[in-house]
């Protein structure tokens, strides 16, 4: 039994400050690199004193947990959604569907595709590589899973100048991330996770304005959840086929943009078994704490060589949870899953968007130092 992080950790203030002059143009990456190396050390040391088993890099050189990748693949460019309303066919009702969904569209960058993707240098691998220099603990990597990157960056209004149609782009990213799992694995990073939060907006979401929806960065058109869910089962399975299912992990959450519980979507992942089942990963990282997320027994029918990371701890509550709870919570778990197949670790990530943390470092320092004291009490037997 293990303590793990999700991926992402809050930013310092002076890091905040580095990475917005880093996306303007205004730091080289060699400057601004050096600056997040040291919020990488913070972050690092951070969890080694909670005790964490596997640790991540805190996703310290990002500006979300997906869009960066925008700003490292060829052809790609990570931009305001304002600037996307030149694009469009119609302007004004853009505008308007963005403010029916409160997208804060000054704020968020949203990838956009301008030619065939490349992927010329890595997109997390030099993030393990820096993290392998300083630390002997294991490390996760996290990426966009293919189905969130496929449905963030296909817009009919620019992405149809490079590709003919959305499933031509979902091959590209397919291979981009491929390239990208090997090259992480090559490098011994101990598991790579692929982030699919809007699986659930699929099955629980509601659009907004014009049919779009917008959930944890991901804008995009809602459509029909039967056929869009084999289209997502399809593209985690070409991207996962072939490597280690032990060392790959795929995370499921409702939302993780705002602390605010009534914000995000509830309903359980039963709906998702047949897809966790099929899929060549190893580990489900799953948001189970929160209500919002149903009973455990909803994942009945995985596989059983499938291990859960269960979610148990809520981040978005911001205090320190009482260890007993989170014992109380494993048991349920290991009596659900069998103790070898559980993980712990907490619903979601501390800080998805950078200018956004979910709670500061401090607490989640607390939360991760709360579940490894529980860890070390269930391996004690308690």
């Amino acid at each position: 039994m293990s303590v793990i992080t999700q991926g992402s950790w809050p930013r310092p203030r002076w890091l905040l400050s580095a990475l917005h002059q880093h996306l303007e143009g205004r730091l080289t990456d060699e400057e601004f690199n050096e600056t997040a190396d040291d919020a990488v050390r913070l972050a690092l040391a951070a969890q080694e004193r909670a005790g964490v088993d596997v640790v991540t890099d805190g996703e310290q050189r990002r500006d979300n947990y997906s869009s960066f990748v925008a700003g490292l693949l060829q052809n790609t460019q990570l931009i305001p959604v304002t600037d996307l309303l030149p694009y469009v066919d119609d302007p004004e009702e853009f505008g308007r569907e963005l403010r029916a969904l409160d997208v804060p569209a000054d704020e968020v960058r949203h990838p956009a595709v301008f030619g065939p993707l490349g992927r010329d240098r890595p997109l997390a691998a030099h993030e393990v590589e820096f993290v392998q220099s300083v630390t002997d603990t294991p490390v996760k990597a996290c990426l966009p899973g293919p189905y969130l990157l496929t449905r963030t960056m296909w817009m009919e209004c620019i992405s149809d100048r490079a590709y003919d149609d959305r499933e031509a782009l979902a091959r590209d990213v397919v291979r981009v991330l491929r390239e990208e799992i090997a090259a992480l694995l090559a490098r011994g990073t101990a598991l790579v996770q692929l982030d699919e939060p809007v699986l659930t907006e699929v099955l629980y979401g509601t659009a907004g304005g014009g049919g779009r929806t917008f959930m944890c960065g991901a804008l995009g058109e809602r459509k029909d959840s039967v056929p869009e869910l084999e289209f997502a089962r399809g593209l985690l399975r070409e991207a996962t086929a072939g490597f280690d299912p032990k060392r790959l992990s795929l995370h499921v959450c409702r939302g993780n943009w705002t602390p605010d519980e009534s914000a995000a979507l509830s309903g359980d992942f039963a709906p998702l078994v047949p897809l966790f089942s099929e899929v060549n990963v190893g580990n489900l990282i799953l948001e189970l704490c929160t209500p919002r997320a149903g009973e455990l027994s909803a994942l009945r029918g995985i596989r059983d060589d499938q291990r859960v990371g269960v979610g148990v701890v809520n981040q978005k509550v911001p205090e320190i949870p009482e260890v007993d709870a989170i014992v109380s919570r494993a048991k349920a778990a290991i009596d659900e899953l069998g103790r070898d197949r559980v993980l712990l670790t907490t619903d979601c990530g501390f800080a998805t968007f950078a200018d956004n943390p979910i709670v500061s470092a401090k607490i989640a320092e607390g939360q991760l130092a709360a579940m490894a004291r529980a860890r070390d009490m269930l391996r004690a037997g308690s």
